[in-house]
């Protein structure tokens, strides 16, 4: 439900000015800020590299908080559902090109998880005029495991348990390529199936 009924019949829409989508647009905001205290120490893991990991998990984490604010508070919109997987990617694009600068992710994986966000955000804005199509269950599961992958490459654990964290978080972000990969076909598939159903004679 995405509208509030006035008891005379009258159904009105949430306005969009409203809490979870402020809370999207700090999280926008909140990207490049990250993204230099990643930067600013050439990934030395001091105490900035530590303040860049816990910003960006405080950061990743408020999309499940707005998410469930406008659920519970009938304050879900059309602009909320285009922002939130935008702000989502913001923050991981900003994190997952830090890393490949600093060495530590090789390009052709951000290259990869770039191209397939770009893609996907660009096919929501043609859309438009039609609909609004918001983040898959698939496209959800996808952000959840980028999350955790990036959370664990931010955080200096190998400095404190050894070389073998990396192999972990080398897994963790091998099953986050797979399922960008894997959902971005499937909004590929999405949309070659929306445009035989628009194209098909009425």
């Amino acid at each position: 439900m995405t509208s509030t009924d006035h008891g005379d019949g009258a159904v009105s829409k949430p306005s969009n000015w409203n809490l979870p989508n402020a809370i999207t647009v700090v999280r926008i905001l909140l990207a490049p800020v990250f993204f230099v205290m990643l930067l600013v120490d050439g990934g030395d893991d001091g105490w900035l590299r530590w303040a860049a990991a816990i910003l960006f998990i405080l950061a990743i984490a408020t999309d499940g908080i707005d998410g469930h604010i406008a659920r519970s508070r009938n304050l879900v919109t059309d602009l909320g559902k285009l922002l939130d997987p935008i702000a989502d990617k913001v923050l991981t694009g900003a994190a997952l090109v830090g890393l490949s600068i600093l060495g530590e992710l090789p390009w052709w994986v951000t290259g990869l998880i770039l191209v397939r966000e770009v893609g996907i955000t660009v096919w929501r804005f043609v859309q438009l005029s039609d609909r609004v199509i918001p983040a898959s269950r698939g496209g959800k599961l996808k952000t959840l495991a980028q999350s955790i992958a990036i959370s664990l490459a931010l955080l200096p654990f190998p400095e404190l348990f050894g070389d073998w964290v990396n192999w972990v978080n080398g897994v963790f972000m091998a099953i986050a390529l797979v399922l960008t990969v894997v959902t971005g076909i499937d909004y590929l598939v999405q949309a070659w199936r929306l445009n035989r159903t628009s194209a098909a004679p009425k």
